[in-house]
């Protein structure tokens, strides 16, 4: 346990600590809250910033969970191991991947000149004449949806897997037909991981930084990419420490997203013993 938490401490709890002090100093170094009144100025960008970072989160997560939780209900039904061990194994591989081999992969599939755009348009439709563009909001959430599906399902696959036999069975025997079992048993008792695995979604949404650098080069505005600018030194005059602010708002945004996961997560634990 001593590596893990010295890991822990080292890599997380320190530079999490060192932003928060830092977001609340100025130039000279004095304790000050000019910085964070600076984010919640409605006259500056950072609080849309915000607002569209947290848009975005929600709605890639919603997106994933939704068809992820189908997903892995269907996967769970499958009659064959095999099949499921190769769609959890790859689920294992996807969500995992991301930066920027996946923004290159799918500018070359979806891109102004990707293969799926080009025989797109040799078949008399291209997405591109019609609003649609890979290099926007609505692009990202596509190319997140690649990485937070199979996330969704490895998070889900424990809880779905526990719906136990004997309940469908005592609903069948009671007169519930699978409209019934799902509206009265299954989708209320997998409520609450349902809601944990979209905080764990909304998380990795919300932090995803090489994706969106890569495919939007700063077009759409996102907390990461402006820390990110900000880092790479377009400070502006007199707010040299407002990069600490912006990653002090993602911390507090993560900090609850994780509190309300813990809170659910036991609740949760009931249903896995």
């Amino acid at each position: 346990m001593t590596p893990f938490f010295a890991f822990v401490g080292l890599f997380l709890v320190v530079p999490a600590a060192s932003v928060m002090v830092e977001a609340f100093r100025d130039n000279s170094g004095k304790v000050s809250v000019s910085n964070i009144t600076t984010l919640l100025d409605s006259s500056q960008p950072y609080l849309h910033d915000y607002i569209s970072s947290l848009e975005l989160s929600a709605v890639a997560a919603i997106l994933a969970g939704v068809i992820g939780l189908v997903g892995t209900v269907a996967l769970v039904g499958s009659p064959s191991p095999l099949f499921r061990r190769l769609v959890a194994s790859a689920c294992g591989v996807l969500a995992n991947t991301g930066g920027v081999p996946l923004a290159f992969a799918f500018i070359g599939s979806i891109g102004n000149t990707g293969v799926v755009t080009e025989l797109l348009t040799r078949l008399g439709f291209n997405p591109y004449d019609h609003g649609f563009t890979l290099y926007s909001a609505t692009g990202l959430v596509i190319v997140y949806l690649y990485f937070l599906l199979p996330l969704c399902i490895l998070l889900m696959l424990p809880p779905v897997e526990a719906l136990r036999r004997e309940w469908r069975e005592a609903a069948a025997t009671l007169g519930a037909d699978s409209r019934a079992f799902w509206t009265k048993i299954g989708l209320p008792v997998l409520a609450p991981p349902f809601v944990a695995t979209l905080m764990v979604l909304f998380m990795d949404a919300f932090a995803a930084y090489a994706t969106a650098e890569v495919l939007t080069t700063g077009v759409v505005p996102l907390v990461p990419l402006v820390i990110g600018q900000l880092l790479q030194g377009n400070v502006v005059a007199n707010e040299v420490h407002l990069g600490d602010a912006l990653g002090f708002g993602m911390v507090v945004v993560v900090v609850v997203a994780g509190a309300l996961y813990v809170l659910v997560q036991r609740r949760t634990s009931r249903w896995l013993r």
